[in-house]
């Protein structure tokens, strides 16, 4: 059956460690805006303790987080079991963007590989933890990371990417404005 608990602990934090992919998912305060959810892979999250998660969120085609949670906060990430036990974790919270330059940016992204392509630096305050079965999630093998995002990273530079992110990355696909460099 599952719980519902106030912040992330004991068997939580081994079950989200244990994860290859975690999905984050937004929504606009408009009702005709669109929902979005994202995949995240990369080593990309660490717990900052039972109230407070972090993600290092790489440059992409859209910025919808960024967008959202600078219009509302509202932020939703998600874990399945598809390899060990079946389980589906979900954390709800407030989330905030964090860009380079800001007071937190040096210790938030020393907790992280390095990646060329790092945009930003979501924080999310845990107001919520759910658990659930996840009988109907299938079982996969992680077979390895993709390295396409960092090849297509470095093509760019740090000069390609700022121009890139100003050019793709400043509005949401339904007009909000997004958090950039």
């Amino acid at each position: 059956m599952g719980k519902v608990m106030e912040e992330i602990s004991g068997e939580i934090v081994e079950f989200i460690r244990g994860q290859r992919v975690f999905f984050v998912a937004t929504a606009p305060l408009g009702g005709g805006g669109h929902v979005n959810v994202s995949p995240k892979g990369l080593d990309c999250l660490r717990i900052l303790g039972g109230k407070r998660v972090a993600y290092a969120d790489l440059t992409g085609s859209g910025n919808e987080t960024s967008a959202h949670v600078s219009e509302n906060g509202r932020i939703t990430l998600m874990f399945c079991g598809f390899e060990e036990r079946p389980m589906i974790v979900r954390i709800y919270g407030r989330g905030r963007v964090v860009l380079r330059g800001e007071g937190e940016w040096g210790e938030l992204a020393g907790l992280f590989p390095e990646h060329v392509g790092l945009r930003q630096i979501i924080v999310v305050e845990v107001s919520r933890v759910g658990t659930s079965c996840g009988f109907g999630v299938p079982v996969m093998k992680f077979v390895g990371e993709r390295g396409l995002m960092e090849e297509w990273a470095r093509k760019k530079g740090e000069e390609g990417l700022e121009e890139y992110r100003r050019e793709k990355n400043g509005r949401s696909i339904d007009g909000l404005g997004a958090r950039v460099e």
